[in-house]
């Protein structure tokens, strides 16, 4: 299995990103409606902050993969083991912490042998290229 670039998983965050905003969309249309005002608040962040999660959690956890990494012939490979709920907490927050980081997370893939980001080494996975 070959591990996957910087590039193609830049494509599939795009595309997830474009997903998670098209969800947040779908969750605020209704509060601004009821409110009839901007929503805002701890709250509000809070349910976005879990959308955000639950997303990528179940998707990792169900499929091994999200549907931009789907479009992008991404895999998560966790050798012959499930993914776990833990495992998909600990990339989550890696992944956090690589973006927070001015994307450094991501840009070790650069210099990593194995080509693996900060949310690959937190769960001890890796994204692979499908063919």
């Amino acid at each position: 299995m070959e591990p996957a670039g910087l590039l193609r998983r830049i494509g599939a965050m795009v595309y997830d990103g474009l997903l998670i905003l098209a969800v947040w969309l779908f969750t605020l249309f209704p509060l601004v409606m009821v409110s009839n005002d901007a929503v805002s608040g701890p709250l509000v962040r809070a349910l976005l902050f879990l959308e955000l999660y639950g997303f990528f959690a179940w998707f990792w956890i169900r499929r091994g993969q999200t549907l931009g990494m789907l479009a992008w012939r991404l895999q998560l490979h966790n050798g012959d083991r499930p993914f776990t709920l833990g495992q998909a907490t600990r990339r989550f927050l890696g992944a956090i912490l690589g973006f927070a980081c001015f994307g450094l997370g991501y840009l070790w893939i650069l210099i990593d042998p194995a080509r693996r980001s900060w949310s690959d080494i937190a769960p001890d996975s890796q994204i692979v290229y499908v063919r």
